[in-house]
């Protein structure tokens, strides 16, 4: 049985944009202080706040984040006076990653403190694309909605992309690494070596539906990648080219492969790559687009994603 006026508050940006996706973005009454996207939802009330500055350094940031958990204290509040106001029946968020979101026992906390509504906690836990595309069916049931039709294709696109790459020879499926953070040095996991996979490429750093990985540089440089891609959590390109800068500065950077070929590209993380939601179809194409540039060209670059 599902509510037949939801009043929606979504905590983290992949949900926001999964409920934009299910055609509800005018039941979405609050939001996280980090959902952007679709702009229209931008004059939601705010129902969470960071305790760190995201504008700092990536080494500082990581700095904040250990001494916050070593405190136990959680990276982001809940304003828990908003959710009271909003009165909402459901609550996206999820039970992942401490570090990206409020945590699923801050949120369980929060509404235990309600007292004019007791919404249904809805939590995403994906770690492969497959979890994804079952997250997007869970939420629209829960809501009330149908989504097959709008899977089918998020799918078909997935699937012009590997039918295309599918035929490629081993000696043209470059071995790609993906930055996730630069200090310390981390490489994507979870969805994205099944994006690697799917845009033709090798993932050589990082496994899939496991976590993203700190390795030193010596892995990295051990490794020997054809195409290193940064896909920073939290930045958009323009935070991801300093961040990434910083990094070229180092002398064992030169010694990579992709370096000397010039074979380096920042994206918007934030916007895709990060956001286990309908937009990882969006960042497979972008992927498609950097490492098979004379098969694929979906017009991302400029605005998702740069040579550095």
């Amino acid at each position: 049985m599902t509510d037949a006026n939801p009043r929606i508050v979504s905590l983290i940006p992949s949900a926001t944009e999964i409920v934009a996706f299910l055609g509800l973005t005018d039941a979405l009454v609050g939001r996280s202080h980090e959902c952007d996207y679709p702009p229209e939802i931008q004059d939601r009330p705010v129902c969470t706040q960071a305790r760190l500055n995201s504008e700092q350094s990536s080494a500082q940031i990581d700095r904040d984040v250990n001494e916050l958990l070593q405190k136990a204290l959680s990276i982001y509040q809940i304003k828990t006076d908003v959710l009271e106001q909003l009165q909402p029946t459901h609550i996206l968020t999820q039970d992942q990653c401490d570090v990206c979101a409020v945590s699923f026992e801050d949120v369980q906390k929060a509404v235990a403190e309600l007292t004019h509504s007791q919404p249904k906690i809805i939590s995403l836990q994906p770690k492969v694309l497959a979890d994804i595309w079952t997250d997007i069916e869970r939420v629209a049931e829960a809501l009330g909605v149908g989504a097959e039709t709008m899977l089918l294709d998020l799918e078909a696109r997935v699937k012009i992309c590997e039918q295309k790459t599918q035929a490629l020879p081993e000696d043209e499926r470059p071995k790609v690494a993906c930055i996730e953070w630069t200090d310390p040095l981390m490489f994507a996991g979870n969805w994205i070596p099944e994006l690697i996979e799917s845009a033709g490429g090798k993932p050589i750093i990082g496994v899939a539906g496991q976590p993203s990985q700190k390795l030193e540089w010596k892995s990295l440089i051990a490794s020997n990648p054809d195409i290193v891609v940064f896909m920073l959590c939290g930045f958009d390109l323009n935070r991801t080219r300093q961040e990434a800068m910083l990094l070229a500065q180092g002398s064992e950077w030169q010694q990579l492969h992709a370096v000397k070929t010039g074979r380096v590209y920042i994206t918007d993380g934030n916007s895709y790559f990060n956001r286990p939601g309908p937009r990882l179809v969006d960042s497979l194409e972008i992927l498609a687009e950097i490492l098979h540039p004379e098969v694929f060209q979906y017009g991302y670059k400029g605005s998702a994603w740069e040579s550095l």
